[in-house]
């Protein structure tokens, strides 16, 4: 196999930049070299990764570009957003790869920096897929963001990737992810350490609950309607483990015996020694809870996570309560359901079964070196 250069663009936040880790390593492993470029606000977290890092500049905070865009769209607001961050990175992402002259840029799906650099120097570009959604807004909302930028290297609209490689088992797709090319979603969710816990057989049935990076940011009162959602949940015959942040954590009053907060876990070793998880929708934990073969109670908060959940509920794998319909009451009753009911825990262990056998990112390699080596003008 000859080697090859690959570039990894994220925008910096752990929802985007975690899913191409496990890709980005297996390229390293199979001796080709890797670059993450990542902006300047998480390149302490990208490092903690043990790949090479590179900044591509600062960037605005993603949740105030939202929060005080104006608009009201959410899907729009949010690529909007993106298209911002684009714009700010674009110089120095253009410039990193005019320098480092990578053979292949491989970009999460609302990083368009890298793409629009990618283009502009005849490098092909990979798009890694992340949600169910097609959310074809982000797309209309950053190409209407960065108009000049895009005119000015005449380009219409933002250049299409080469390929997009998706996680999502095949058979829980829309049908726009038709022609998407699988790979196995493999989890990395940061460098917290394995808990004892999660090594030992338990003698109760175990719950975990986790909100993900970006719901607590939202706002105080979403992280404050939490607490008495664990009060309910505490009531339950049921070890309950709360994977959020010490920060998060800190803003709740005295947590009851029975719920035990570990900060953030390692998903895929804790997630497999529960016996049901609830959380927000985002991709990271629903494909990681169908990976190993856990049934959910998901209480979406926005964008993807709406349609993720609804492929889990199909699925039959899960239930999902939506923003009113969210108590104390219903969460406690949902998470009682799917712990009392078998056949949601088998439903998830047939999801974990499809997505096991998706290529892995070890297969994938190959896959990215002939891209790599296609010639330009042959895009899928």
């Amino acid at each position: 196999m000859i080697d090859v250069r690959i570039a990894f663009t994220a925008i910096g936040l752990p929802g985007h930049f975690y899913p191409l880790v496990p890709l980005a390593w297996a390229c390293r492993a199979a001796g080709h070299d890797v670059l993450m470029v990542t902006t300047d606000g998480f390149t302490a977290g990208a490092v903690r990764s043990g790949l090479p890092v590179a900044s591509c500049g600062p960037a605005a905070d993603f949740v105030d570009l939202v929060t005080h865009g104006g608009v009201q769209d959410e899907e729009y607001a949010n690529g909007r957003a993106f298209g911002r961050i684009a714009r700010q990175r674009l110089p120095r992402t253009e410039r990193l790869l005019r320098d480092w002259r990578p053979d292949l840029v491989v970009s999460e799906r609302a990083e368009f920096a890298g793409p629009i650099a990618a283009h502009t120097l005849g490098i092909p570009q990979v798009e890694l897929h992340w949600g169910r959604a097609a959310l074809p807004q982000y797309r209309i909302a950053a190409a209407d963001e960065l108009r000049p930028t895009l005119a000015a290297r005449g380009l219409a609209g933002l250049p299409a990737p080469r390929a997009s490689l998706n996680p999502w088992p095949p058979g829980l797709r829309l049908p726009y992810a038709g022609g998407h090319l699988s790979v196995r979603h493999e989890s990395y969710n940061g460098d917290a350490l394995v808990p004892g816990w999660a090594l030992e057989r338990r003698t109760r049935p175990r719950v975990c609950m986790t909100l993900g990076t970006v719901v607590p940011r939202i706002g105080e009162d979403v992280v404050s309607a939490w607490h008495p959602v664990l009060l309910a949940l505490a009531e339950l015959d049921v070890e309950l483990v709360v994977a959020v942040s010490e920060t998060v954590a800190a803003r709740w009053p005295a947590l009851p015996d029975a719920v035990r907060h570990f900060g953030w876990l390692p998903l895929s070793q804790s997630l497999g020694a529960c016996d049901a998880v609830i959380h927000h929708g985002g991709q990271g934990t629903t494909l990681t809870a169908l990976a190993t073969g856990r049934p959910q109670v998901m209480l979406p908060v926005f964008d993807d996570q709406f349609d993720n959940t609804e492929a889990v509920v199909r699925a039959g794998a899960g239930l999902r309560l939506l923003p009113d319909e969210v108590t104390p009451a219903s969460v406690a009753a949902r998470t009682g359901e799917v712990l009392a009911r078998p056949g949601y825990a088998r439903a998830a262990a047939d999801v974990a079964t499809e997505i096991a056998a998706q290529p892995s990112t070890a297969d994938t390699v190959r896959v990215l070196v002939d891209l790599a080596r296609e010639p330009l003008g042959r895009a899928a």
